[in-house]
């Protein structure tokens, strides 16, 4: 009896509740407190820092598929971000020992820095199941609330995700150099919530970065001479952000070639009037397969996204879009080139980091534009 009270006091319980009533019990991890946010999982088996430092999750809860996690510690040069960026985590197995001896701290500690709440020991198959028949939804996860109505009510004042304007809780500040000033190639970034590892395939490719918030005007930044603009990654509803698809289309007047990953995909696509939809529960992992129908190959691609292009929109304006990937599971459409313009866009992430590195020549594609004014994707 001893033992399992000393259990119960090291492991305090905690809740997970969910917008359509459903309710979850079970430990709790992380910093003890109140999370909210909509719920979303990702099937990655490994690669969870880089997945919680994701500007793109911002305001989302996370749910992981893989059994365990914490188990190779952190490591704080692997963060993609400043810090991390979902709202609340729910897992498995949540492992404080690591192995790895390259990490600088435990899980559980680095999430008392980071002040995340979460909930672990409870059944994520099950939580997965139920999310892929109802679709994403919002949830709130709490160690010091188990009344039900009190959560109910805190829950009911979270907003949609549909709607949401996000970039702008994530940009920077303002803009900052990256790179070699004597590089061949100068790459403007506008950053809607980019991860380091993206910025990394630039400076690596020999490209000198700058990156600009995301409500820069396109003036401040063609004052620059950019060869390129790069649109990020992003989290929130593409549709709510005017200001942004505004950019885009002044940006495709200049005759500069253009560059987007993920949000910036849907940008792109909202710029040329091609509207943006909620999925029922988005794509996430780095296992997901697309066709390059150019090439002809397969790929197996990491992925981060709740909303997609329309596809029929697309396919009536034939004449000035071209579509360049296909998703092999559901045949949305991963990747568009606009046939007017020196811009082209793909839905998933092709710095990978974590995942597959298939996509990476994606980054060559665009310096090779930016070389010859001329958009070949080509693997």
């Amino acid at each position: 009896m001893e033992n399992i009270l000393q259990k119960n006091v090291l492991k305090p319980s905690a809740i997970l509740l969910l917008a359509d009533g459903t309710v979850y019990h079970g430990t709790a991890a992380g910093k003890i407190g109140t999370a909210t946010g909509e719920i979303c999982f990702n099937t990655g088996m490994t690669g969870y820092q880089e997945i919680f430092t994701d500007p793109s999750y911002y305001g989302q809860v996370m749910i992981a598929t893989v059994a365990h996690i914490g188990n190779y510690g952190i490591r704080h040069a692997e963060s993609e971000s400043k810090g991390i960026q979902i709202a609340g985590f729910i897992c498995k197995n949540f492992n404080i020992n690591y192995s790895r001896t390259r990490a600088d701290q435990d899980i559980q500690t680095y999430f008392e820095n980071n002040h995340l709440v979460a909930i672990c020991d409870v059944d994520t198959r099950a939580i997965v199941r139920h999310i892929r028949s109802k679709g994403a939804m919002n949830c709130i996860i709490s160690s010091e609330i188990f009344d039900l109505d009190e959560l109910k009510k805190q829950l009911d004042a979270v907003p949609d995700m549909s709607g949401l304007e996000l970039s702008s809780k994530v940009t920077t500040e303002k803009p900052y150099f990256l790179g070699n000033p004597k590089a061949k190639y100068k790459v403007a970034v506008y950053d809607y919530g980019v991860k380091k590892s993206i910025l990394t395939n630039f400076t690596d490719r020999d490209c000198y970065v700058q990156v600009f918030p995301a409500k820069t005007p396109l003036s401040k930044v063609k004052a620059w001479q950019p060869d390129g603009y790069f649109l990020s990654n992003g989290p929130g509803d593409p549709s709510s952000m005017d200001y942004a698809v505004k950019t885009v289309q002044e940006m495709l007047k200049t005759d500069t070639p253009v560059f987007g990953i993920c949000l910036g995909h849907q940008l792109l696509a909202l710029s040329v009037g091609v509207p943006t939809y909620k999925m029922h529960n988005g794509h996430r992992g780095i296992n997901h397969p697309i066709l390059n129908l150019q090439t002809g190959r397969g790929e197996i691609t990491s992925q981060n996204h709740g909303f997609g292009v329309d596809p029929k929109v697309i396919l009536e304006m034939a004449d000035s879009i071209e579509i360049t990937h296909r998703n092999l599971n559901d045949d949305t459409i991963e990747g568009i080139r606009l046939k007017q313009h020196k811009a082209f866009s793909v839905q998933y992430h092709p710095e990978a980091s974590p995942g597959p590195h298939d996509a990476r020549y994606l980054f060559d594609s665009f310096l090779q534009m930016m070389d010859t004014k001329v958009a070949v994707l080509s693997a």
